[in-house]
């Protein structure tokens, strides 16, 4: 017998709601054989709400949803519409013979169809904010952690070697290894199985490098073997690794296809292989027609998830069609991600008295964009504005939206949650407020964060002149007040944006 628990009411009224509407929309918009459908079916309809919602407790459909999955749910709607057709199915075709079944039919299909768009939005939206972070323990204590020196390898096994890597990655790969890694070294390790089961089994630090010949667009569980990789090298071992970069592919596919017909291709390609895999609701279908061969990843996503997972991007060059990729192992794995990227994200910002929170922004960037603002800066440093120069992490969508304001528009929650106010200081990441000099920050979080920034007003270039900006418009607050400070700068704000045509991108 299920244990008796209280019921999310929510979920409950928009059971019931959706219940009402199927039948409205049932017996007042088809053909019927009554000419007073309402009056016919109006206590089998109480009864049928009466029976969906007992068994639906019964189920445990409504025990809050965060505490749910989407397959579970889903299931369980299932089951619910199915018990209750056939009670009724049974009731109509032995004892209330002028009941239609048609209707039934219908009826039970609407409930379905509305519960489980219901619970599809939800879930896209849980999924889409949610990081659901897994936080990787090391299997051992990293004591140590130097690689155990082994014998080099003999001729005739060094000739092996490079054969086979000459068959499986072209005679241009090799060169490339050859140039930069010590291929005949005993302490590197060369293969190209993509299953991380073999790779777990070999024991730690007994190689320097490891290379992985096959390509990442083929591999599946590349969080966990990045995992597995990290666990197995010393430190600073380096591991090496390929892929076909999303743009590489592009270029391959339109050359390959006349024009016209090649643009057709491509959509084709990139909905199947990029957009597919990263939806909860079509993603499993996916692996299950491709088994996860021939994806589709971005440089950005490649290069994110080695940061994430304890990695520094040493060395990265193009070989023919691949992207060949050095990375040296520096520290332990953030977290294990098992995210499902949608349109709208969630991100950790500095608030007021330094606390962080969360806040919500439209997607414009590559998936792991978030672990390589340091690699980008590095490389690119900042442009005119305060943006990274030549941000390879940004989406061809995602630079239109950020041009009209359109990602920024979902911080209307965090404004009405009082985490912001419309005028203020932009909220920033650890790594964009650890470049702010020590006396901005220490008086940057004595001040709410605003949706309209005071770069707005003033228009700085450079990272200086933007910190000038911003100093300017906090001593003014200190001194006038915030709110006449907020008020004056809001006029400027939007002159600047309606007829100067300022934009932030």
């Amino acid at each position: 017998m299920a244990k008796l628990y209280k019921p999310a009411y929510i979920y409950l009224f928009i059971d019931i709601l959706l219940l009402i509407l199927s039948f409205i929309i049932v017996l007042d918009l088809f053909p019927l054989t009554t000419s007073t459908p309402f009056d016919k079916y109006s206590w089998p309809s109480v009864f049928y709400v009466i029976s969906w919602v007992l068994c639906s407790y019964v189920l445990k459909r409504y025990v809050p949803l965060r505490n749910q999955n989407y397959f579970t749910s889903s299931l369980k709607l299932f089951y619910t519409t199915l018990f209750d057709f056939l009670l009724y199915w049974a009731l109509i075709y032995f004892f209330f013979k002028p009941y239609s079944g048609y209707v039934l039919l219908t009826i039970s299909a609407g409930v379905f169809v509305g519960n489980y768009l219901f619970l599809s939005i939800y879930f896209a939206y849980r999924f889409a904010v949610d990081y659901n972070e897994i936080y990787v323990e090391p299997s051992e204590e990293r004591v140590n952690a130097t690689v155990r020196p082994a014998a080099d390898l003999d001729d005739e096994s060094y000739k092996q070697l490079c054969s086979i890597i000459d068959s499986h990655s072209g005679n241009a790969s090799l060169k490339f290894l050859k140039e930069r890694i010590d291929l005949k070294s005993g302490n590197t390790l060369v293969y190209i199985k993509n299953d991380p089961e073999n790779l777990e089994m070999t024991p730690n630090y007994n190689y320097s490098t490891i290379v992985q010949l096959e390509r990442w667009n083929n591999m599946r569980g590349v969080n966990k073997k990045l995992s597995i990789i990290n666990e197995k090298l010393p430190d600073n071992g380096l591991f090496v690794c390929c892929f076909e970069s999303k743009s590489t592919r592009k270029k391959r596919i339109l050359n390959k296809y006349p024009k016209g017909l090649n643009y057709i291709f491509y959509s084709v390609d990139f909905l199947f292989k990029r957009v597919l895999p990263k939806i909860f609701l079509t993603r499993n279908f996916y692996y299950f027609v491709t088994r996860g061969k021939n994806r589709i990843f971005s440089k950005t996503e490649v290069l994110g998830r080695l940061y994430c997972f304890g990695f520094k991007v040493i060395h990265e060059k193009k070989v023919g069609k691949l992207t060949y990729v050095i990375a040296q192992r520096i520290k332990q794995p953030e977290s294990e991600q098992k995210r499902i990227y949608g349109p709208l994200i969630r991100l950790r910002r500095f608030g007021r008295n330094g606390l962080p929170f969360e806040v919500y922004k439209m997607r414009t960037m590559h998936p792991y964009s978030e672990y390589l603002q340091g690699y980008i800066y590095e490389r690119n440093s900042l442009k005119d504005g305060g943006k990274f120069n030549r941000d390879i992490r940004v989406t061809t969508i995602g630079r239109f939206m950020r041009k009209y304001w359109l990602d920024e528009l979902p911080m209307i929650f965090n404004l009405l949650k009082g985490e912001m106010k419309l005028v203020g200081v932009r909220p920033l990441s650890a790594q964009y407020f650890g470049l702010y000099s020590k006396e901005l920050r220490e008086k940057r979080i004595k001040h709410t964060p605003g949706l309209l920034p005071p770069f707005y007003a003033d228009m700085p270039h450079t990272l200086d002149e933007i910190q000038e900006s911003e100093m300017k418009y906090l001593t003014l607050c200190e001194k006038n007040g915030t709110f006449t400070t907020d008020f004056r700068y809001l006029l400027i704000i939007l002159k600047n944006i309606l007829v100067n045509n300022a934009r932030s991108a």
